[in-house]
């Protein structure tokens, strides 16, 4: 298979197709059973062992970042895709129905309204900690977003001379919208569809550090540096690491979002390489 010429795109798709690797191999990777307890080897340096150092309980931190790309990048694809097809499906609705418009985005803006880290809070304290939970609380707050996006994009095809003819050639509602609508929305849902996979991950983390996201039996990154904010001055190894994963993570995902956006979007590559 081919890459694009797209260096974004390249860097991205690399990164997270070795991520996503390693997370299937994690069984065969790691080199300790990551919810393994072990007092005596409590805060240990990296070693030849121990390739990331050991935690505040001696769990060996190498196997804990491996199992944890598990959930980082489950919670990514999973809330990108859920929020990408409800929010396609409201925003076709509303762009499309001039009935719908309005209530269904005035709905659609009282959530947008809603912090999102708070929602995922309240929701976790309503329902307990677990991944599902975790999921639908971080996408709930980006369909809007979707929603509002394909309803833009709708708004403006559905006036073009195309889709004017095909209703005046009595097409009916479902065709309309598989064949002249829908694919007009495909290049910018993929688009958002990177950015709101990169917010989830690194919602995910911020939730599981401030204790209301993965039960901490349940190895993630957020979870080994919340665990490590207390060893941080003599045991920094423990943040560092999983840290450091997140970062490139979530720089690799924007970087894809922003390669696809100007692969599909030839003005604005234009417009931005003009600018530079």
């Amino acid at each position: 298979m081919r890459l694009p010429r797209n260096s974004s795109v390249r860097f991205g798709t690399l990164v997270l197709v070795a991520l996503a690797l390693a997370a299937v191999a994690a069984p065969w990777l790691h080199t300790v059973d990551p919810v393994q307890l072990t007092p005596r080897l409590r805060l240990k340096p990296p070693t030849a062992e121990h390739w990331f150092g050991t935690d505040g309980f001696g769990r060996d931190l190498w196997s804990r970042v491996i199992y944890g790309a598990r959930i980082s990048l489950a919670i990514g694809a999973l809330v990108s895709g859920v929020a990408v097809l409800l929010g396609l499906a409201i925003g076709l609705g509303a762009g499309f129905v001039r009935g719908l418009d309005g209530p269904v985005m005035r709905v659609m803006d009282g959530i947008m309204a809603i912090p999102a880290i708070l929602l995922a809070i309240a929701m976790v304290s309503l329902n307990g900690a677990s991944l599902t939970t975790v999921a639908v609380a971080i996408v709930i707050p980006e369909i809007p977003r979707v929603a509002r996006l394909v309803r833009s994009v709708v708004l403006s095809v559905r006036e073009e001379p195309y889709v004017e003819a095909a209703v005046g050639l009595g097409t009916r509602l479902p065709q309309l919208l598989w064949r002249h609508i829908l694919p007009n929305t495909l290049a910018p849902l993929a688009v958002q569809g990177t950015y709101i996979a990169a917010s989830a991950i690194l919602t995910e983390a911020i939730l599981s550090f401030l204790g209301a996201g993965i039960p901490t039996e349940i190895p993630s990154w957020g979870n080994a540096m919340a665990e490590g904010r207390v060893y941080f001055q003599i045991a920094p190894w423990i943040i560092l690491f999983p840290g450091l994963c997140l970062a490139v993570t979530v720089l690799a995902v924007n970087l894809l979002g922003d390669g696809l956006r100007d692969m599909l979007d030839p003005r604005l590559a234009k417009s931005v390489r003009s600018f530079r």
